[in-house]
């Protein structure tokens, strides 16, 4: 039994996706592709590259966040940094190229010189995670070659047809993070794809002018979940699972261990729709008919 994901960004939410693939792959489905954008990007690189959901999880529980987000000297105009984030990836991807990933992954960006979506497929693993994380305003535009690359929720919030393009003939399960739009929702709890330091959040939200940033984050928001419904409805996946973390604020002190285990519930009950997605009638049609690759 076969499938091919596609992994939603969400910030500290991105961990249920571990679970999802824990239990997957407990039920004996073999992922056999795998596309990401911002923390999903994270999670598909080192699937990818070998790492157990276990072990991501493990390494995910170790971090000191604090220290991720210090400026390099050549940042482009930005919020944060990414220098110890850059530090930490780098450590965990090496100088892994897409060549040496054991399965095919791909992960999504958007060049915002050419105003375009970028699908980053070749090249090394790490410099594309960092291009799909770096949420536009908060972390530095990532130069790669003649494109300055951010983050690829902007465009493609949950990369389905990308998913699809690395493996045609196998059901997509899309895992996606977004929430229902709620309009109580104050800054800190706005569904970021990454997640951001509380003490940055408590400065804007003390500013005279956090009023007004409100406002604006909140439109943005509501514009993401927006494209993120659209995109679903046309790319289509077979499997679509949505973890139940809409709880958890950018100010929540998680535990990662529990994200995770909202994923494995999530994945528990699509099982039986998964079920007959891969079945042999439905495999059989898609071998026959495959749907559009991603451009």
């Amino acid at each position: 039994m076969e499938l091919s994901l596609a992994l939603g960004g969400g910030g500290a939410r991105g961990n249920a996706h571990l679970g999802v693939i824990r239990r997957f792959e407990r039920e004996g489905y073999r992922i056999r592709a795998v596309a990401g954008t911002s923390f999903g990007g994270i999670v598909a690189a080192m699937y990818a590259a070998g790492y157990s959901p276990d072990e991501i999880e493990e390494r995910f529980t170790g971090l000191d966040q604090s220290k991720l987000y210090g400026h390099s000297p050549h940042d482009g105009p930005s919020l944060l940094g990414l220098a110890g984030a850059t530090r930490v990836l780098g450590e965990w991807l090496g100088d892994r190229t897409f060549k040496d990933l054991r399965i095919p992954c791909a992960l999504t960006s958007v060049d915002i010189k050419h105003g375009r979506e970028v699908v980053l497929k070749h090249g090394r693993v790490l410099e594309a995670v960092l291009a799909t994380i770096a949420l536009p305003g908060i972390f530095p535009p990532r130069l790669y070659g003649d494109h300055q690359l951010v983050d690829g929720g902007v465009l493609d919030p949950v990369p389905v047809a990308v998913a699809r393009s690395l493996a045609p003939t196998l059901p997509v399960v899309a895992v996606v993070l977004t929430p229902l739009a709620r309009p109580e929702m104050t800054i800190s709890q706005l569904p970021l794809p990454v997640p951001i330091p509380g003490a940055l959040i408590q400065r804007i939200t003390n500013l005279r002018l956090a009023q007004a940033l409100d406002i604006f984050l909140k439109s943005v928001d509501i514009g993401n979940r927006m494209m993120t419904e659209l995109r679903l409805e046309v790319d289509d996946p077979e499997i679509i699972i949505r973890p139940d973390v809409s709880h958890i604020g950018l100010l929540d002190k998680v535990d990662i261990h529990e994200i995770v285990l909202l994923g494995e519930r999530a994945a528990d009950g699509a099982l039986d729709e998964l079920r007959q997605a891969v079945s042999w009638p439905n495999r059989l049609r898609r071998r026959l008919f495959p749907r559009g690759k991603a451009g």
